[in-house]
């Protein structure tokens, strides 16, 4: 046996419609919270993603972000410079120089993997989001482009103050003291040492009484 369907209610005609009309006035009645862009700008939250900024002093030509790039949309090309010795003596180093850092935004899907896979900080998220264009092959921007956006990055929000410092603050911080008290040893140990205090010379004058003689005793003599 089948089991049997509840009866249905009966629909009335024109029931969706004025429901639809209802929220239509129910709006209508409220003010309105339309943004007149680009007349006035929109807050936007302070971990918005909009662009990718570069801050190249960090950037030491790893390639780990490119290589993580899950749509490669980012290019990198460089050359290497040879680094004299510091000290006489010493061993010449070579080292990465940037020439290239562009990133294709038709591609990138904002996944910010580049940033977080970065070791040195040298990528960062700006609420920047005006950098539309009119050819898609002008969507690629250069570092120079990538280095004007830096300026837009906000600042990190402040700890709790109940929150545990930093690892990396901390090892800092021990770091410093460490060599401050190092410091401290050394100008200890090449202070030259005090002199030692010599004793007072006696200046108190010899008793006048035993060497010299009044005049009573010297006319009793006579």
């Amino acid at each position: 046996m089948t089991a049997s369907l509840p009866p249905s209610r009966p629909r009335i005609p024109g029931a969706g419609l004025a429901k639809g009309l209802a929220v239509t006035l129910r709006t209508m009645t409220k003010k309105t919270v339309t943004a007149q862009y680009p007349d006035t700008q929109p807050e936007l939250p302070p971990r918005s993603r909009g662009v990718i900024a570069l801050f190249e002093e960090n950037c030491t030509v790893c390639m780990l972000c490119a290589r993580e790039c899950p749509d490669w949309c980012i290019y990198i090309d460089s050359h290497k410079e040879t680094v004299p010795a510091a000290a006489p003596g010493g061993r010449e180093r070579s080292r990465n120089v940037l020439d290239r850092f562009a990133i294709d935004f038709s591609l990138c899907m904002y996944c910010g993997i580049c940033i977080e896979v970065c070791p040195f900080d040298a990528l960062f998220w700006s609420p920047e989001f005006e950098y539309a264009e009119t050819d898609i092959l002008e969507l690629t921007h250069e570092r120079d482009k990538l280095r004007e956006w830096m300026w837009t990055v906000p600042e990190p929000p402040a700890l709790d103050p109940g929150a545990e410092e930093p690892k990396e603050i901390a090892a800092a911080r021990k770091t410093a003291d460490k060599l401050q008290a190092k410091r401290e040893q050394e100008a200890a140990a090449a202070a030259p040492p005090a002199a030692p205090d010599s004793a007072p010379a006696d200046s108190t004058p010899p008793d006048s009484a035993s060497t010299d003689s009044t005049p009573t005793d010297q006319e009793g003599q006579a």
